[in-house]
């Protein structure tokens, strides 16, 4: 029976220690690597805050990277709390069951001491044969013989096993307590740059409120940059609807279907066209100092990027066009079916029109304008425009 129950408990405690310890294994890598993202995407917004204080005219430019630099570094600060949280538990878990290891090897301690009692007192071979050949058959006898022969040696085997569990738990719960300390440390860090950022912010706003005494001026601004949106939604209205009528004499361009049909199942699968971070998302906005005014619909998104990064095709397709805009640079259209990604702000590109490309192609390079590094992307079925955010890949 004490053995039965030595086996039970081995198993029981084994199963236990790799339960917390693949969880531990799995939460851990994951927390890496959002905190790698995060403190990635961090990194490359410094550089264009940089940048930007010197080189760029748009306050509202500057106020939307900062704003995105919060975001990004509460996110990190929430993970961190929440590890820590995850720590604290499995440091507490870890601790019970050291503690109920130690009471039940006090335990098997007593029976042992019973059980050597027991083995003194009948230390006489003669006792030990008469007990063999007392048994009621054959089968009783030679498990009697068993039990004698292997008692010691399965006692000191399950002690070990014991010991050995013990002395993980211990490592473990010392494993903890170190990425605990760790966790803590980079909250600690985190809470630094987040009060540092908040100062810039209000550096920042101390600009915004000379922006509020010269709103005429502001207006103005507005006002061409509205223009320059609205011609780029033109024109690329007029790129589409020319590339769905592009059969010859007005008649109905041949679509892909199947390339069609492929671009439709990859919904949330697409590659990112660059890496970076949303510094701009699609839809309606208003303005974060005027509040009431409205700015223009944007049909894409804007990714902040490091200076000369690559833009690669989000799915295999055919280049369309090629067209410069005031404000966008070059602009590259391609068509999958009927469907049209759309990439702009590019300094240079390596493909033409009527070029077929494929899934992660270069198409060209982001330009840097008025001190912004970023690729304005959209996505287009037929002439709708799309929330790319919503086709792309999860980070």
């Amino acid at each position: 029976m004490i053995f039965r129950k030595i086996l039970y408990f081995t198993v029981f405690l084994s199963v236990a220690l790799f339960s917390v310890r693949s969880l531990d294994a799995q939460d851990i890598r994951a927390h890496e690597q959002r905190k790698a993202q995060l403190e990635k995407d961090i990194e490359l917004i410094d550089r264009q805050l940089s940048e930007n204080r010197t080189q760029s005219r748009s306050l509202l430019s500057r106020l939307t990277l900062i704003r995105t630099q919060i975001s990004n570094r509460n996110a990190l600060l929430a993970e961190s709390n929440r590890m820590i949280r995850k720590y604290s538990d499995e440091i507490y878990l870890s601790q019970l069951q050291i503690n109920r290891l130690n009471a039940r090897i006090d335990t098997l301690t007593v029976h042992y001491e019973k059980l050597v009692r027991s083995a003194y007192k009948n230390r006489d071979a003669k006792v030990w044969y008469m007990y063999i050949l007392a048994s009621d058959n054959l089968g009783q006898a030679f498990r009697r013989y068993s039990y004698f022969k292997n008692l010691s040696s399965e006692m000191r085997r399950q002690a070990d096993d014991i010991v050995r569990a013990r002395e993980e738990l211990q490592e473990k719960k010392a494993g903890l307590q170190a990425m605990k300390a760790d966790a803590e440390k980079v909250r600690a860090e985190r809470e630094k740059e987040l009060s540092s950022l908040n100062a810039e912010k209000a550096r920042s706003e101390k600009l915004v409120a000379q922006l509020r005494r010269s709103r005429g001026r502001y207006e103005k601004e507005l006002a061409a940059k509205r223009k320059e949106i609205n011609a780029l939604n033109r024109e690329i209205e007029r790129l589409i609807a020319e590339a769905m009528k592009s059969g010859g004499k007005g008649k109905p361009a041949e679509i892909d279907y199947a390339l069609d049909a492929e671009f439709s199942k990859n919904k949330g699968k697409l590659p990112w066209p660059v890496e970076g971070v949303v510094v701009d998302r699609f839809g309606q906005h208003y303005h974060p100092v005027f509040t009431r005014v409205k700015l223009p619909f944007n049909n894409g998104i804007s990714i902040a990027v490091a200076a000369g990064a690559r833009v690669r095709a989000v799915f295999d397709g055919v280049v369309k066009q090629i067209v410069v805009m005031p404000g966008y640079n070059q602009c590259v259209l391609v068509q999958h079916g009927n469907w049209f990604s759309f990439y702009c702000k590019l300094q240079n590109t390596t493909v033409k029109a009527g070029d077929k490309v494929r899934t992660g192609q270069v198409i060209g390079t982001v330009d840097t304008i008025n001190g912004d590094t970023q690729l304005h992307f959209q996505i287009w079925q037929k002439q709708t425009p799309q929330n790319p955010e919503l086709w792309l890949r999860k980070k």
